[in-house]
């Protein structure tokens, strides 16, 4: 589950303040035991089976797998950080690497051999911090789709060939936006291009709401933007400037958040972290589709009553069709007791012999190509066709492929831009407001 909020951000400041007071060793840990935090209760299973495997190779080590809510994790990792009570290894995120690395909580793994070659492309190289030094090791990825209600869909006119190839602009929004406003039905049956459509009273919204986005937009606007040519800072790690005073960019976010103003996406208002994300919005049958992660395939997939497929991200301006992939890694805890374990457990996490396990649970897609071979077949298995997800790994004349931002401070970004994106969603405040927003990250990242 990667659902974004503020409380990893605000935990991250709160160590800044701190950072360097814990002493000791992670809670639980001994000379034979590995403590492991995960907050995935859906992957609990598949690691528990590659921790008997670990076990059975390593005779005399035990692995201890804790499993905590995504709130949870980051508030009581957080706290570890600071009281010595962390775990010796822990599932990592890109959006916090950033600000871990910088407070020196991570033990370096150069020694675990780690080659980019052995896993998809750029996954390995983005848990290289600032100094040169290694501070994840890959353990699995994602990347954005259009979920959508087959039966709205149908009911519409609307083909898998049409939806799969599908187009926008931020001049008028392209096809794309004629679609949704298809999907889109107030609450006399008249659809959202057609005369005589109610935009303040809807039944069924074309697109559903994942909110603001914070500074990420993950599953929000940052294909529309990456499509457009966008990226988010002048380089592709540690960057030193972000761009979200950019021209380009702001007509993107200008045109987005214009489509809850038309009617075919839910305000802000009814948008709620924990009851109604988009997810929640197309199983009420409150929308016809929702760009999400793949971490949430098993997910929709699971309404029942409803026949939900996937389709591409639409091409842009540029003529691809973009979308985030994302990655975890695991990590070691700088004041790690048992690190010799840590490591030999971590190497385990990040090869084939766990992946595969992984892969064949069929609920994430693992690092390793094999791993992901894995997934995909038991995906097939379940009758779930994960090919939007799939196709940008294969196809980069027709796909642009981006990470979640990597740089220092992106807790104090989060922490900037999460309000400023909902002040131009929800109260519609002028996107040009970006500018004075992005000069205040830049001067923190300057120092």
């Amino acid at each position: 589950m990667r659902i974004r909020t503020l409380v990893a951000a605000t935990g991250a400041l709160a160590l800044s303040l701190v950072s360097g007071c814990a002493q000791g060793g992670a809670a639980g840990s001994s000379a034979n035991t590995v403590t492991y935090w995960l907050w995935d209760a859906n992957q609990l299973p598949a690691y528990q089976a590659c921790a008997k495997g670990f076990e059975k190779e390593n005779p005399g080590l035990k692995v201890k797998i804790t499993q905590l809510g995504w709130s949870d994790y980051w508030t009581k990792l957080t706290a570890g950080f600071i009281a010595g009570t962390q775990p010796d290894v822990f599932t990592d995120h890109i959006q916090n690497f950033g600000q871990f690395a910088d407070l020196k909580v991570l033990e370096p793994l150069d020694d675990l051999g780690i080659e980019d070659s052995d896993y998809q492309p750029g996954l390995a190289a983005n848990w290289i911090g600032k100094d040169g030094h290694r501070y994840g090791a890959p353990k699995d990825w994602d990347t954005v789709a259009l979920f959508y209600n087959s039966k709205m869909t149908q009911d519409a006119g609307l083909t898998a060939e049409q939806l799969n190839g599908l187009s926008w602009n931020p001049e008028d929004g392209g096809t794309f936006e004629k679609t949704i406003a298809h999907l889109t039905i107030d609450r006399n049956g008249k659809r959202g291009d057609e005369p005589g459509f109610d935009k303040n009273n809807v039944k069924v919204y074309g697109m559903a709401s994942n909110g603001g986005g914070f500074g990420d937009g993950q599953t929000q606007w940052s294909n529309f933007a990456a499509s457009a040519g966008w990226s988010y800072l002048d380089k592709p790690r540690w960057g030193t400037e972000y761009q979200y005073d950019s021209k380009t960019f702001q007509s993107v976010i200008r045109w987005y958040f214009g489509l809850a103003k038309k009617g075919y996406m839910p305000p802000l208002s009814d948008y709620n972290v924990q009851s109604n994300q988009a997810n929640t919005q197309v199983a009420a049958g409150k929308a016809a589709t929702a760009f999400d992660g793949a971490w949430m395939i098993s997910t929709y997939a699971g309404f029942k009553g409803k026949d939900i497929k996937t389709a591409l991200t639409p091409a842009g301006p540029t003529g691809k069709r973009a979308t985030m992939m994302n990655g975890l890694a695991d990590s070691v805890t700088k004041a790690a007791k048992n690190k010799a374990g840590a490591r030999k457990w971590v190497a385990y996490l990040a090869s084939d012999r766990c992946q595969t396990v992984v892969g064949r649970s069929g609920v994430v897609f693992p690092a390793t190509p094999a791993g992901t071979e894995a997934a995909v077949a038991a995906y097939r298995k379940k009758g779930i066709d994960v090919s939007a997800f799939t196709e940008p790994l294969a196809d980069k004349n027709r796909f642009r492929t981006f990470s979640y931002p990597i740089a220092s401070y992106s807790a104090d970004m989060t922490a900037l831009m999460a309000p400023a994106m909902e002040d131009i969603y929800g109260n519609g405040k002028p996107v040009s407001s970006l500018d004075q927003t992005n000069d205040q990250i830049n001067l923190i990242l300057s120092q």
